[in-house]
């Protein structure tokens, strides 16, 4: 049916074909829930949305809900999971098309899983993905503009993530998720669940929210080059992961358990263990003295959020530089972005490198100079620019440029294992194996 999909694309009028689209989706969804015989049913759903840290904090639910004894099944854009059983997403989807995620899901129920977690993308909610799965838990992280061009605009983008909230409304028993310090929040507290959580760090509308139930407060937070740690209620945690935007993480994830009537002190065991994701603020290490960082940002404020916990964080130390490497998808995707990431770059980096990310057929050099121009747009320029279109040569030139106290950081391609190219050709590519094969060189 996807393939049936795909070829109708190029045969049908765009016109006619974009006029039945929602009812195709629908059906199509439809289908592939009765097929595997309404396996969401079955499990409680925890859907998690927003434009950045989706992944992590999946992951991060699904661990604490695994340690506390739950079996739990998980879908993200990186990997999946059925109790102890993690492997690969090798879809190069955020979210599975209807079949495919109404199979795995099955697959969790047939293996005894409690709950499901799965990360729910605007793009699958858009394409009705997320109609026929019976969620129980939403999770809102953040939102800022992405997808504008599939979308036609952020309002769309917007309400989009909205309907998660509504589906869950609708149910009459739907427990509502929310990052009070998100300037959108109060689009999707408006939407009214049975029960409703917030978690601040910002603590500026922790009184404000009068329809949250239950508000997590994170105090006393202190961030490292080995991780994080504060304080919720009695309780100091130890987040093995770096960077602010992670507690943040911590707190949806801490939300979420409470709500599932697991004990803060559990929580709290559960995050110290947790390992992290594969190209989420990852850090690769090494014996040169400098820090190297790769990561999967791939819009602004991600983009900004790993820059400045890559300061703050002290992984670029005190007189270290700052050496950015990254990219944008091609495809004539969002390409507003690109200049806007170029000028944050330059704000940031001591040294940008800009290179190949996702092409597919679009020209490569025309990517960078979009990127580019909004570097040279920016008020000032701290450091050298360099265009080096193959990205494995310019993870080694980043290398052979660093020095003791600097910190590589690597975006746009994070924990993905293939390169898409022209003709959407698929390359074989892992960031952080190649970050390890170069240094071996160095």
């Amino acid at each position: 049916m996807e393939k049936l999909f795909k070829w109708g694309r190029k045969i049908i009028p765009k016109s006619i074909f974009e006029f039945f689209q929602p009812a195709y989706h629908f059906l199509l969804a439809f289908a592939g829930a009765a097929l595997y015989w309404f396996p969401s049913r079955k499990m409680t759903v925890i859907g998690v949305t927003g434009t950045k840290g989706k992944t992590t904090a999946c992951n991060m639910i699904a661990h604490v809900l695994q340690e506390a004894g739950h079996k739990t099944g998980m879908t993200t854009t990186v990997n999946f999971r059925i109790g102890e059983k993690v492997w690969t997403n090798e879809a190069k989807q955020t979210m599975l098309g209807r079949f495919q995620l109404q199979k795995m899901l099955r697959r969790m129920v047939e293996a005894g899983c409690e709950y499901a977690v799965v990360e729910t993308s605007s793009e699958g909610i858009m394409q009705f993905r997320h109609t026929f799965v019976d969620y129980d838990i939403a999770v809102f992280l953040n939102l800022s503009p992405e997808h504008l061009d599939r979308h036609k605009g952020f309002e769309n983008y917007r309400a989009a993530k909205m309907k998660l909230f509504k589906k869950i409304a609708n149910k009459g028993t739907g427990i509502g998720i929310f990052n009070l310090d998100d300037e959108h929040v109060e689009h999707f507290i408006g939407i009214s669940q049975a029960a409703q959580y917030g978690y601040t760090v910002s603590h500026k509308k922790a009184h404000d929210a009068d329809a949250v139930r239950r508000i997590v407060e994170l105090k006393n937070i202190q961030l490292s080059g080995a991780g994080s740690e504060f304080d919720v209620n009695d309780e100091h945690f130890i987040l093995p992961l770096v960077g602010a935007f992670n507690v943040q993480n911590a707190g949806a994830v801490i939300c979420v358990a409470l709500s599932q009537h697991i004990a803060l002190d559990q929580v709290r065991k559960s995050l110290a263990t947790f390992k992290g994701v594969s190209g989420r603020m990852e850090i690769v290490p090494n014996d040169k003295g400098f820090a190297v960082v790769v990561d999967y940002a791939h819009e602004p404020k991600s983009l900004e959020a790993v820059y400045k916990a890559a300061t703050d964080c002290d992984l670029k130390q005190a007189g270290g530089r700052l050496i950015g490497v990254f990219g944008a998808t091609g495809g004539g995707r969002d390409k507003w972005k690109r200049p806007v990431m170029g000028e944050i770059a330059a704000y940031y980096c001591d040294e940008i490198i800009l290179t190949n990310d996702d092409p597919y057929d679009e020209d490569q050099k025309s990517i960078i100079a979009d990127i580019r121009a909004g570097i040279e747009h920016a008020p000032f320029i701290k450091g050298n620019i360099h265009e080096i279109v193959d990205r494995r040569e310019a993870i080694r030139t980043a290398l052979s440029l660093a020095k003791p106290g600097d910190a590589i950081v690597l975006t746009g391609k994070g924990g993905e294992t293939v390169m898409v190219v022209e003709n959407e050709k698929r390359i074989p590519w892992d960031e952080r194996k190649i970050v390890e094969e170069e240094l071996g060189r160095l």
